[in-house]
């Protein structure tokens, strides 16, 4: 079993936690077909956060969400080396009768 690294004494605020919508074709799909958004949020955060935070800023009933951390990619400009940050996706599955606008 994993460790749990979610665990903090912070409280998040919703706008804290959901930081951007991810506006992409595979998520666009995503949202047509399966009814799943996407979303980049705050790496302290956990699946019971994000739930919550989805659910006050957008009205909308959370049904599953699933979260993966993204490490950074290595990256190199001139003579230097660097790392893009890690953070953290969650894709949201919202009930059948609800939905996101984006556009």
């Amino acid at each position: 079993m994993a460790r749990d690294t979610t665990k903090t004494s912070l409280t998040l605020l919703p706008h804290q936690i959901v930081l951007r919508p991810m506006v992409t074709e595979k998520g666009y799909h995503k949202a047509e077909r399966c009814n799943a958004y996407t979303f980049e949020v705050n790496r302290l955060a956990g699946k019971e956060d994000i739930r919550k935070a989805v659910e006050e800023l957008f009205n909308v009933k959370v049904v599953r969400v699933n979260t993966q951390n993204r490490h950074g990619k290595p990256r190199r400009t001139r003579y230097r080396t660097g790392h893009t940050n890690t953070w953290k996706k969650a894709i949201v599955t919202l009930d059948p009768e609800h939905r996101i606008d984006f556009f």
